[in-house]
Order: C-alpha cells, then structure tokens, then sequence
C-alpha cells in the first residue's frame, strides 16, 4: 500500500493545490485534506474532512484513516473566515499543539512537514546579512504571525525529541507570492500607495507559490538519494530585492513615514485592512531579512524554478499597473540618479 497524507489548511489556495498535486504522486495511495471550513475550490479525489485542529478531534481523523504522513500546512497569518487575529493565533499555536499530540499518540505516523516561516529570525539593525538555519534571532518577537511562527517551531522540536522515530521537516518559507498570494506582505505590496520607513530600504526575499508546492512534495516523500528532508531548511528564490525597487516595479507611490511613527503606521495599515501587520512586519519593512538557501539545496536536494525578481514579475503581473507606470517611474529615478552623480565632486 501507498502512503496516506493528511494535509491540514486544505481550505486555503496553497493547501487546495498541494492537495490536488499529492494525488498525482504513485507513492500517495490515499488524500486526506483537513479544515474547519469546507474549501471553495476542488480537492480533486481527496476525501475532505471538516475539522478543526484546535480540538482534540483530530487524533480520531488520524487513526480512522490510518494517516502516516501529515504536511501541517494550517500555520499562517490571515485569517480564513471570521474569527480575525485572535482565532488565527488559536488554530496556530493552539492547533498545533493538539495536532503533535494526536501525531504522538499515533504510532502509525512516520513523517511529518512543518509549513514555518523566515519570520523567525525576526528583523533587527544589528541582524547579521544573511541568516542560516542556526542563527539565533537579535530581537524575539513580541506579536503576530512571527510569535507563532516561534512558538509552533519550540512545540515541533518538543515533538521531534519524544517521538525519534519520526522523520521531521521544518521549512522556512520567505514571503511567498504569486498570482494568489494570501499573506499580511502581498497585501502591504497591493496597497495603492506604499507608507515606507523614512531613511531605510529593506533588503526583501520572496519564494514563488509554485516552488513552495514543489518543496512540500519533496519534504513529505522519501528523501532522494544523497538527500535528506528531515530537519530545518529555509527556502527562498536566488536574490534580493530592496524595496524602492518593488515600489517601482509596482508602479505605486511610496509615504515615508518617520521611525517614531511606526505604531500609527501599523494602526492605519490594519485600518484598511491588513488584518496582521504586526511591529513584526513594520521591522522587516524596516530592516529587512536575508536567509542562507545552501541548506536547501546541498542538503534538501531543493532548487527553486523562480528567483527572487522572477518571484515578484508574477506578482506584478497578477496585481496589474499601479497609479505610476513603471517604466516611466523607472526611467525617472535613473535619470535622477544619474544628475546626482554628475554632481558629486570627483
């Protein structure tokens, strides 16, 4: 018999397409698609069952469909549906918390995926250039998804040491963006015009939706020869981009905003509608965040398809022209550039 996956946030755009795509693998015998919400949009032939991780349900959907491979997918920072911040921190840290307990108790579990983020790493003036797997953070977080994001990957490593037989993938996704981004960053970066920090232009990285189904296929199957997909990998597209140069590519104004007035800036974000724009992520629009991806490739045996500036050209593409055409902006900003530095004394 083939494996049986169990995948939770399936309700979700990602989750509905790592589904579809699962059952297309001739190791996968069977799909077990998890949420606590029914999906809008196909599972293909998985069996889909509405429940909610946060309550101790789940161990009965583990040992009633014989799962031995879970991809946790339901850690995220918007919320799907009502419930607002307060109900995405639950499903969470909450969620997680009893679905390693039902995964403990179940000794059909063999291997387990962890959806986690780079947003652990936090983002602080004095963060090294680039973070590896192993950097401790400068700054822990204080709220939001990064908060999560900690305390999700401290339960996972409780999990690895009690059950040792069971092979553990934790993956740090950078921003992920694509055509159906769903994140507090894509919806910032959708905003008609961009509120910046005065003085600073954060170096960003982003890894492509479809790259980010491609590397969930990889950790949840057996690792490939001279491979191995267990332990922590970060996971993002070749390059950097700063973000002047996303405003740019954008086609929207940016508001510099003075550093004292982040909190306000965080306020209003949310206002209109950024339901998780923590000091996290005006920290990472403050100083930005750069990970090592050697792990992921010498390691993982991983290779994304799309760079970091490929990454953001799709976005692009999917979110349509800004109030600035971008070529003309582009073209303005080199020709500034340009007189200024005809203008320094040589």
């Amino acid at each position: 018999m083939g494996k049986v996956v169990l995948v939770t946030g399936a309700a979700r755009h990602l989750g509905g397409r790592f589904v579809r795509r699962l059952q297309r693998d001739p190791e996968v015998d069977r799909v077990v698609a998890v949420d606590a919400v029914p999906p809008a949009h196909d599972l293909g032939g998985a069996g889909f069952v509405r429940a909610d991780i946060r309550q101790p349900a789940i161990a009965k959907v583990l040992a009633e469909h014989e799962v031995d491979t879970v991809v946790h997918m339901d850690v995220t920072g918007i919320a799907l549906g009502a419930g607002g911040r307060a109900s995405t921190k639950e499903t969470n840290v909450i969620g997680t918390m009893q679905l390693l307990g039902a995964c403990q108790k179940s000794p059909r579990i063999r291997r387990l995926v962890i959806k986690s983020s780079t947003s652990v790493y936090g983002s602080a003036p004095r963060d090294p250039a680039v973070f590896t797997e192993t950097t401790p953070p400068k700054s822990l977080a204080s709220g939001g998804f990064a908060k999560d994001a900690v305390e999700v990957e401290g339960y996972v490593r409780g999990f690895a040491r009690r059950r040792p037989d069971v092979a553990v993938c934790v993956l740090r996704f950078a921003n992920i963006l694509g055509p159906r981004a769903d994140s507090p960053l894509a919806e910032y970066l959708s905003l008609p015009v961009m509120p910046t920090v005065f003085g600073y232009d954060p170096r960003l990285q982003f890894v492509h939706e479809d790259d980010v189904v491609d590397v969930l296929e990889l950790a949840s199957g057996e690792p490939r020869r001279a491979t191995l997909n267990s332990g922590t990998f970060n996971v993002a597209g070749d390059g950097v981009l700063l973000l002047s140069q996303c405003a740019r590519r954008l086609g929207r104004p940016t508001v510099p905003v003075l550093l004292p007035a982040v909190t306000w800036v965080g306020s209003a974000l949310r206002t209109v509608g950024v339901t998780d724009f923590s000091p996290e992520q005006i920290r990472l629009l403050t100083h930005g965040r750069v990970v090592s991806t050697v792990q992921m490739r010498e390691t993982l045996g991983f290779t994304p398809r799309f760079t970091t500036a490929e990454t953001f050209a799709d976005f692009v593409r999917s979110r349509g022209p800004g109030l600035l055409p971008p070529e003309t902006l582009a073209g303005a900003v080199d020709r500034v550039a340009a007189r200024l530095d005809q203008k320094e004394p040589r």
